[in-house]
């Protein structure tokens, strides 16, 4: 038995940090690993915007023989041949480019420890292609990739279509072994999502688990990730099949709008250039994704909740964070001021969090640039 445990904002951020530790685990009567692995994370593949901004593209052959001068160019040789093979024509159009300079980046500097996120825009139509362009590449100079991770989406559907695209590849490319490349799954899983897919059935190798691996639910862990929105004044977007992990892009501001009893009725986040709501003008709140949930709202206080301490530039100010207790006040006094029905304990009502027409807008049209389109045949 393999457990992988992923520290996801650990391993954001420190994308190029080595593995720091293997350690033998006695479960269930069974010996098994478990490791802590650097992967390249959703992170990387929004950093890049193409493969141009590579600048290093030379990699050593794993024997030290010969050096390849313009490892990125192979990788897109690769890729060409793969869409253009007889078994795989039609599976994928255009990849995300970004996704693709992020995976050739990772190989760069770690061309024996190949591990790729590919849920980062779409798993069999991105993800998928792009990760078998660079494992193939580095076969080529006698690296072996280590395999894929899928963290979102359905893993039992998910890991036998990567198997079948991975098998078809071992078949038109004559590249022994290359159809049984690891698939690692993760996403929250316990004992119960472990029993629907070996009853469905899956082509998983490893399972990563994390948050029910080491707390004990009866004190619920609270579940963070990092996730990059803009980098150098581009708007960044993580696209997934689970539409609860697409993040919303760009620097924002967010205001909590108060109603005429006093509650809180909506929380609504604006693109960081946009005016403020206003007392007493009506203002559209949408839902982030669903185009039909919407709300006028007309707001009796408005209160502005995002406040930056660390603006990260030498012309703007740090300023001191407010004394714990100071924080721990007020947020109790913030609970204190929701309706009654969405802090009781049986069946809460859920409290709405929206984002104004023109961030609704933005978050489309980057999610449509972004995003694979398909090609039937």
């Amino acid at each position: 038995m393999i457990l992988w445990l992923f520290f996801d904002i650990l391993t954001d951020i420190c994308l190029h940090l080595p593995s720091v530790l293997i350690a033998m685990l006695q479960l269930d009567g069974y010996l098994g690993y478990l490791c802590v692995a650097h992967i390249p994370m959703h992170l990387s593949a929004r950093i890049w915007l193409s493969l141009d901004e590579i600048i290093d593209k030379s990699l050593r052959s794993a024997d030290g023989s010969s050096s390849c001068e313009d490892f990125v160019s192979l990788v897109q040789t690769w890729l060409s041949k793969i869409q253009w093979s007889s078994s795989l024509r039609g599976i994928f159009g255009e990849t995300n480019q970004s996704e693709l300079a992020a995976f050739t980046s990772y190989a760069l500097a770690f061309p024996i420890s190949f591990l790729a996120l590919v849920d980062t825009y779409d798993v069999m139509r991105s993800g998928i292609p792009n990760f078998c362009a660079v494992a193939l590449a580095l076969n080529d100079l006698g690296y072996k990739a280590v395999g894929i991770r899928l963290d979102s989406g359905d893993l039992a559907y998910l890991s036998c279509e990567a198997r079948k695209f991975f098998r078809a590849i071992e078949k038109e490319f004559d590249v022994p072994g290359f159809g049984r490349t690891s698939i690692t799954a993760s996403n929250d899983l316990n004992e119960e999502t472990l029993d629907a897919l070996n009853k469905q059935g899956h082509e998983v190798d490893a399972y990563g688990i994390g948050t029910y691996l080491v707390t004990c639910y009866a004190q619920a862990a609270l579940g963070c990730v990092f996730k990059l929105v803009e980098i150098n004044n581009q708007p960044r977007i993580k696209l997934s099949e689970d539409v609860s992990k697409v993040s919303i892009p760009c620097k924002k501001r967010s205001y909590r709008l108060y109603g005429r009893e006093g509650y809180p009725l909506v929380d609504i986040m604006t693109g960081e250039n946009e005016p403020s709501p206003k007392v007493g003008e009506r203002i559209l709140c949408r839902h982030p994704f669903n185009e039909s949930k919407r709300a006028y709202v007309v707001p009796q206080q408005v209160e502005e909740l995002l406040k930056c301490y660390w603006p990260g530039s030498s012309d703007k100010p740090r300023e001191d964070l407010p004394p714990l207790k100071d924080i721990r006040d007020r947020c109790i006094k913030q609970l204190e001021r929701m309706r009654p029905d969405h802090m009781r304990r049986l069946n809460p009502t859920p409290y709405k969090v929206s984002v104004s027409a023109k961030l609704y807008d933005f978050i489309h049209f980057l999610w449509l640039n972004e995003a694979p389109v398909g090609e039937l045949q």
